[in-house]
């Protein structure tokens, strides 16, 4: 995959089958849209392509207003790269791109930058100054810009629109099943291990900590409370274990969103390790504890239900409903 931040300074490349969006969570809405952008790119000799924004609009004008955000630009990118995807134009959205008109999006972006060749978008989408460009104007333009327009459809599950909103309802409300199905996969996070307070190790948990992108004081991540889990990265198989999503409110006052791991039987030190965490299933939400002793306490209970859980052999298989268009 060849991903790009902002437009290539040499257009000498394959032209692209386009479409625009944030891909939040890239779920099963998502992947039968970029099915069709891959389906025709290979039947026109095209690459295809999506253009995606760093950060999300609504998190430049209104940060405090901002959805959660269901994954980090990492696996964003890994999700596009399954689905096929070659090519990832990540758009830096500041100021000087908000207010780049709708004519200078389509001819300095779209058309000179991404080569669009075939473009495909939903209904809302709007683009330029003030939002002022529209699937009418892109049409205006494609046969001077060489380019084919096509509106995408909503995709549903059972008759319920598949949505970044209804995957992050999902995960807020703990329901990893559901969350699962709408993403076609289980929910999970990537990022790098660091170094904590080794207060885990003290308590007899030794934990790994990871890093959250994107989750601020005053905004949560998209899911949060004490999860049974399975850890990739660390060995040619995954690894079972007990994970905390949270503010630790027993121990640090910062404010700070922070991945706890605990890996079953694992002692190894990976400190820059990249690891994947996959969430099973929901145990609990954070509690603050008076003692330290309180906390081990729980910790201790956490772990055992999670070992319980992961090596249940009846463990309910997730829905393979798909998804229609």
């Amino acid at each position: 995959m060849k991903i790009f931040r902002g437009l290539p300074a040499v257009p000498a490349r394959v032209p692209v089958a386009l479409t625009i969006g944030n891909f939040d969570g890239v779920h099963r809405g998502h992947q039968a849209l970029l099915a069709q952008v891959v389906t025709v790119a290979r039947a026109r000799g095209l690459a295809p392509a999506v253009m995606t924004f760093e950060p999300h609009p609504r998190e430049f004008f209104t940060p405090e207003q901002a959805p959660a955000r269901i994954s980090n630009l990492r696996d964003k990118i890994d999700a596009l790269a399954a689905a096929g995807i070659e090519c990832v134009f990540i758009q830096h959205f500041n100021r000087r791109f908000a207010q780049l008109s709708a004519d200078a999006f389509i001819e300095q972006v779209l058309v000179d930058g991404c080569r669009a060749r075939w473009l495909m978008i939903g209904d809302d989408f709007r683009f330029g100054a003030r939002r002022a460009g529209d699937v009418g104007l892109l049409r205006t333009h494609a046969r001077a810009g060489g380019y084919e327009v096509v509106q995408s459809h909503t995709v549903c599950d059972d008759g319920e629109r598949i949505s970044s909103s209804a995957v992050r309802s999902a995960l807020a409300a703990g329901d990893l099943p559901l969350a699962q199905q709408l993403l076609g996969r289980p929910y999970a996070i990537s990022s790098r291990v660091q170094h904590g307070a080794k207060l885990g190790r003290s308590l007899g948990f030794p934990t790994l900590n990871l890093r959250i992108a994107h989750a601020r004081k005053m905004r949560r991540p998209a899911l949060h409370g004490v999860f049974a889990v399975r850890i990739h990265g660390l060995g040619q198989t995954p690894r079972s274990g007990v994970a905390s999503m949270g503010l630790r409110p027993t121990v640090d006052d910062s404010g700070r969103w922070l991945l706890e791991v605990h890996v079953f039987d694992f002692s190894e030190q990976v400190y820059g390790r990249l690891v994947r965490v996959e969430f099973i299933r929901k145990l609990r939400d954070e509690v603050r504890y008076d003692t330290l002793a309180e906390l081990t306490h729980a910790i201790g209970r956490d772990a055992d239900h999670a070992r319980a859980l992961l090596s249940s052999a009846d463990e309910a298989p997730a829905s393979s409903a798909q998804a229609t268009i």
